[in-house]
């Protein structure tokens, strides 16, 4: 199949108009000058359309797909009152039906949002093994998405079963999945629980919440005398590629730790200023020579929010206007594709002759001169404002074609509403 006249952007290149041509990988890349058609290929004209890689969420809860509209009594003081007031009583009400229709409305929804690869971070107290199978016949098999996925450990769920989901479905992987150790965060786990993942984590890298709250490491400190970082450490927990998720309020000994170790931060900047806990200091983890990538925490699904909040609180944090530059949003996004790219063993986030055909497909119709030299400040203030995602694809194959999602939306729909209907009534 070959892609004509369209505009192709991917960060670093831009070719105002120009072609892909592609089955699962993409084999060509050129301006349209050189573009020469060859018999028996399908040919899409796309003129007026920018051509992206498919977007990617860092780190995400696709879980929270049915807190749509929920109404719990909630009247939070701290963020482990958010937690016990919606967060742990919706999971822990989650059954695998609940887990499949969380899986596939947000597999609809990141799709509609041009989002190809997704890393979950997944919880539900009502079902527990097999759940990551589930989640992945959900978004990977029936979604066509990609996707990386974990079961959250925590005291609050059997511990046992936690790690047996966890290491069986590490030993699952293919180019559109693969599995990371889950563990929810330090002030919910024992040092036995502790001790107990590193008996079978093999080196494995983990994905973890640390620090999201000063509550954190508080109760960090009180258990073992030790911030997060460094009781995660002492029990040989945060291997290479690992992520861990916030790190709002860890202090310079703890980056230090996280930087030897050759971890990723996912920072989250929606949610951490919804939840008011604070915002990741980017210079330390800068600094330090941290790698960060952009995740959503599972509020909502369209990413450009995230990438928009994450260059505007830093600039409002460090009250500094000309910090955190386009060049370092792209640095942050290009990092999250290379993890995403590391855990499946295949090349995205590129428009380039062997990397797989993961395209997000946008109207854009500029009021000024788009170049090279200005094409990220384009994608920033112009297609991020009102991203219009047209057509979206993974492996060379549509999954968005025209506006038009793939999977049976209504029904599916219908269906997830009389799921959350049952989840709510679980809740009382």
């Amino acid at each position: 199949m070959v892609i004509k006249n369209v505009m192709i952007f991917d960060f670093d290149r831009f070719i105002e108009k120009g072609f892909v041509r592609f089955s699962d990988v993409i084999e060509e890349v050129g301006s349209m000058e050189d573009y020469k058609e060859k018999p028996e290929e399908e040919v899409l004209d796309f003129p007026g359309k920018l051509l992206m890689p498919g977007f990617i969420v860092g780190h995400a809860h696709i879980y929270s797909t049915f807190a749509r509209g929920m109404i719990v009594p909630f009247n939070p003081k701290s963020f482990k009152d958010i937690l016990e007031q919606l967060w742990w009583k919706l999971d822990a009400k989650l059954d695998m039906e609940a887990v499949k229709y969380s899986g596939l409305v947000s597999a609809v929804e990141y799709i509609k949002n041009g989002v190809t690869t997704v890393i979950d971070h997944h919880a539900s107290g009502m079902a527990i093994r097999g759940t990551l199978n589930t989640l992945k016949d959900a978004v990977v098999d029936m979604g066509k998405m990609r996707g990386i996925f974990c079961f959250e450990t925590s005291d609050r769920f059997p511990v046992d079963e936690t790690i047996e989901e966890n290491v069986e479905f590490l030993k699952s992987k293919s180019e559109k999945h693969a599995g990371r150790f889950g563990l929810h965060a330090s002030l919910s786990l024992s040092d036995e629980t502790l001790k107990k993942v590193a008996n079978v984590l093999n080196g494995d890298p983990i994905h973890v919440h640390v620090a999201e709250s000063a509550e954190d490491e508080e109760d960090s400190v009180r258990k073992s005398g030790r911030r997060v970082v460094e009781r995660l450490d002492e029990f040989g927990l945060i291997n290479e590629n690992s992520i861990l998720a916030h790190c709002v309020h860890i202090d310079e000994r703890e980056a230090g730790i996280v930087a030897k170790r050759k971890a990723y931060v996912a920072v989250n900047v929606t949610s951490n200023m919804n939840n008011a806990v604070g915002l990741p200091k980017t210079k330390l983890l800068k600094e330090k020579g941290i790698k960060i990538i952009v995740g959503n925490d599972g509020l909502g699904y369209n990413i450009a929010r995230d990438w928009m909040n994450l260059y505007f609180s830093q600039k409002l944090l460090y009250g500094e206007p000309t910090y955190f530059s386009l060049d370092d949003l792209k640095d942050a996004i290009g990092n999250t594709y290379e993890l995403a790219s590391k855990l499946l063993g295949i090349k995205i986030g590129r428009i380039e002759k062997g990397y797989k055909a993961d395209f997000t497909v946008l109207e854009y119709k500029s009021p000024t001169p788009i170049s090279e030299n200005n094409a990220m400040g384009h994608f920033f203030f112009g297609v991020l404002d009102s991203p219009k995602v047209t057509d979206v694809l993974v492996d060379g194959e549509f999954l968005m074609k025209d506006g038009k999602v793939h999977l049976d939306v209504d029904s599916i729909y219908e269906e997830a509403r009389r799921v959350a209907s049952a989840v709510w009534k679980r809740l009382g």
